[in-house]
């Protein structure tokens, strides 16, 4: 069937997660559309611009909008986030909340739906409970009691895990049963909207990420300069990036004794670049001092927020 067919009954639409962060949400994204377009950290607040995913079936395109995590901001960055999560909100056909099956439904989960219902009084909102491979039975009975309890006898509330692939399919299935009958969105071999250099840049900031504490991962960005063909070894690209963090010690922290960490990084960043692009490559990665640029709205705006 090709793109512009359209088999009868054939539904498609947009579905956003929204959780607090570390539910869950961009594992879950890139396990519906079986391709890692979302990066995952331990630190909360990793995901910084709505990506869109594709899931294809065959009675339906879900089109999953995996969004930075709702929460109090303190910073304009954090400001401009919330503004982007609440704009998406507005426009998708489905909302799907998560909460872990390991953690009791406190007030920042309420805080949150409240948010939701407030920008989206009228889209239906699914309960999702994740992390079941992390969970007793017994805790996942009480989680889905939980959140049945939270959204409504009439909601749909669905356990999932994206690290073992439980009950994906029923998730989809219940997903699909919302989204209006209409055609394809995207081609079937599409399977994100996202540009390969925000790709990348995504990439080498979920290598800064790792093992980083504390305040420091939110004052870590990354931007692509520029990628050019090798001039001297053929089929090798040259990618040019910039590491930005807001304070100086901060870059001895990402650089590492004697640049052992920053080594680490271009490493582990660079295999999942060839991953993404299919051929060899060179990084070429340097860190720059820009001064508080969470809260600089020219700095935001150079960084694309």
């Amino acid at each position: 069937m090709s793109f512009a067919e359209t088999p009868e009954g054939f539904r498609s639409g947009f579905l956003s997660f929204v959780g607090r962060p570390n539910t869950g949400k961009s594992t879950l994204t890139n396990a519906l559309v079986g391709q890692k377009i979302a990066i995952t950290a331990d630190q909360p607040e990793t995901t910084r611009h709505p990506i869109r995913g594709i899931v294809h079936r065959e009675d339906a395109q879900i089109v999953v909008v995996d969004t930075p995590g709702l929460h109090r901001p303190r910073t304009l960055l954090g400001e401009r986030l919330n503004a982007a999560v609440k704009d998406t909100y507005a426009d998708v056909d489905v909302i799907a909340l998560t909460i872990p099956a390991n953690e009791k439904i406190g007030p920042g989960d309420r805080w949150i739906l409240e948010n939701v219902r407030a920008v989206a009084p009228r889209t239906p909102i699914v309960g999702v409970v994740t992390k079941i491979d992390a969970a007793s039975k017994d805790q996942v009975g009480a989680q889905l009691l939980a959140l049945h309890e939270l959204l409504g006898p009439d909601s749909d509330v669905v356990p999932v895990s994206a690290a073992d692939g439980l009950q994906l399919d029923v998730l989809t299935k219940v997903v699909t049963t919302y989204l209006p009958e209409g055609p394809k969105l995207y081609p079937d071999d599409h399977v994100t909207d996202d540009d390969r250099d925000t790709r990348i840049a995504e990439l080498i900031r979920e290598a800064a990420l790792s093992g980083l504490k504390d305040e420091l991962p939110h004052s870590v960005a990354v931007e692509v300069d520029e990628i050019l063909p090798n001039e001297e070894r053929e089929g090798v690209l040259d990618v040019h990036a910039i590491v930005y963090v807001e304070r100086p010690g901060q870059k001895d922290i990402i650089m590492g004794y004697k640049g052992r960490r920053m080594g680490r990084i271009i490493h582990n960043s660079r295999r999942e670049i060839m991953e993404l692009l299919g051929q060899n490559i060179y990084l070429d990665l340097r860190i720059k001092v820009l001064k508080n640029w969470q809260s600089d709205p020219k700095a935001l705006g150079r960084l694309g927020f």
